[in-house]
């Protein structure tokens, strides 16, 4: 289907219909020249997340903050499910002389990825104990900004090529994601390591070394200044200039959330459940994840080298397998695979916290969780992207990305004050427990689509 098809880009929420592709035709959808673009701007895009919400956290916990704390302040990470606010301006609202030289999509990219970068300078130079508040302030502006670059990076993709094609991209767009995520990981925590003075001359937290590391992440985010630059604008659906300000906000603010409603119906309640939580089980055991590693013993090294790089390796492994599955079986199927997965391994996270420090085992519970992930976030990106229609990609995508987010971040604030009063084995079962409500979900977002596609 091409961009400017004012249809509604919707094969995986009727996975039903699609016939089975051949392993050929599957090789063929990973070889599109988009791939490339979509895999540097994916690590532009994964570079500032940890930074402001899993190595944050780990900086923090070792400059001396409580676990309440840190669990307090990855409500940072909410502008991520706020997103859809202001993603209507994205959308429509061209940047005064950037939108004429780059392009809608393009130059929202630019722009964000320059305040991005901004705020990691901020953030590099400042010392947590001594200015708590301005960590904060800086980053609230990294994460509002990356925010404003997930908006237009999701459009830019999925303007790119049809809903088909969806789930070979995300695949290119995962890999460049999690490699941003190493980079922002293993590489931040292997540079600070590197940097650090002698433990015979400093012991504990050393504000040097963490302020050299997050100014080379903030170099990192030429990739993605570059390659803006040197990718085309994708084309998009002629959009006539609206008659006055009500119509221009009606059309900008109303109409995309409308449309989904009035496309769905009934059915779009279940849907906005289903990705509301969908990603629970993780994204609330994530947030003490680092602490759980700091307070466990492990080294920067080890943690850098086992979650960081080797994790994020099962979870591009995890990702291209659940794009393949996707094209071949429907997405519907591994939905309910990736749910059942990330559930079930964050029950090793418990057995690892009653086991002790163990790099042996910690490998073993990282690739299991990683693998999991992978599986399931390939799966929920393109299923995100089936219920997108093209006429308003980066307005309704913004909203289905954030919903992901929003109640996630939310619970995951308290964690550090369930794992304060509980402990970690609980809290990591009942991060799993929290899983289960999905299983019900995809069952019956599957049973309403297959009766309407009939």
């Amino acid at each position: 289907m091409p961009p400017s098809d004012p249809r509604p880009a919707s094969t995986a929420a009727e996975p039903q219909s699609d016939p089975v592709l051949s392993w050929r035709a599957t090789l063929r959808a990973y070889l599109q020249p988009a791939g490339l673009r979509l895999f540097a701007l994916g690590f532009a895009a994964g570079l500032p997340l940890l930074l402001v919400l899993g190595t944050l956290s780990f900086r923090l916990r070792e400059a001396g903050l409580d676990r309440a704390t840190i669990g307090y302040l990855s409500w940072v990470g909410l502008a991520y499910g706020f997103k859809w606010c202001w993603a209507p301006l994205v959308d429509r609202l061209p940047l005064p002389a950037l939108s004429r030289w780059l392009g809608q999509r393009r130059a929202w990219l630019l722009l964000s990825q320059c305040v991005v970068m901004a705020g990691l300078v901020g953030m590099a130079l400042t010392d947590p104990r001594a200015d708590l508040q301005a960590m904060v302030g800086y980053a609230l502006l990294v994460a509002f900004a990356s925010a404003t670059q997930d908006i237009a990076l999701d459009a830019f993709r999925i303007e790119s090529a049809d809903a088909r094609r969806q789930a070979a991209l995300v695949a290119y767009y995962q890999t460049g994601y999690r490699l941003g995520m190493i980079w922002a990981g293993a590489g931040v925590l292997w540079l600070a390591a590197r940097a650090e003075l002698a433990p015979a001359l400093v012991t504990g937290y050393q504000q040097a070394a963490w302020s050299s590391a997050y100014l080379v992440m903030a170099g990192s985010m030429v990739i993605g200044l570059l390659t803006v630059l040197l990718s085309p604008e994708p084309v998009r659906r002629a959009i006539p200039p609206a008659r006055n300000l009500a119509a221009w906000l009606r059309e900008a603010l109303v109409e995309p959330f409308a449309e989904f409603l009035q496309r769905y119906g009934a059915q779009a309640l279940l849907l906005l459940a289903l990705i509301g939580v969908y990603r629970i089980s993780d994204v609330v055991m994530g947030i003490m994840a680092n602490p759980f590693y700091v307070d466990m013993g492990y080294s920067k090294d080890e943690v850098a080298a086992v979650t960081k790089v080797y994790g994020v390796i099962m979870t591009l492994v995890g990702a291209f397998a659940g794009g393949a599955l996707a094209l071949r079986w429907g997405v519907a199927r591994v939905l309910m695979l990736g749910a059942v997965l990330s559930a079930v391994s964050n029950l090793l996270f418990a057995w690892l916290a009653w086991h002790g420090h163990d790099l042996v085992a910690l490998i073993a519970v990282i690739a299991a969780d990683n693998l999991s992930s992978g599986i399931a976030s390939a799966a929920f990106v393109a299923y995100l992207s089936s219920l997108t229609n093209v006429s308003y990609s980066a307005t309704q995508y913004a909203l289905f990305s954030s919903m992901m987010l929003l109640a996630p971040k939310w619970l995951a604030g308290y964690s550090g004050v369930f794992v304060d009063a509980y402990g970690y084995s609980s809290f990591f079962i009942g991060t799993a427990l929290l899983g289960l409500p999905v299983l019900l979900l995809v069952w019956l977002a599957s049973r309403v689509q297959a009766r309407t596609s009939g």
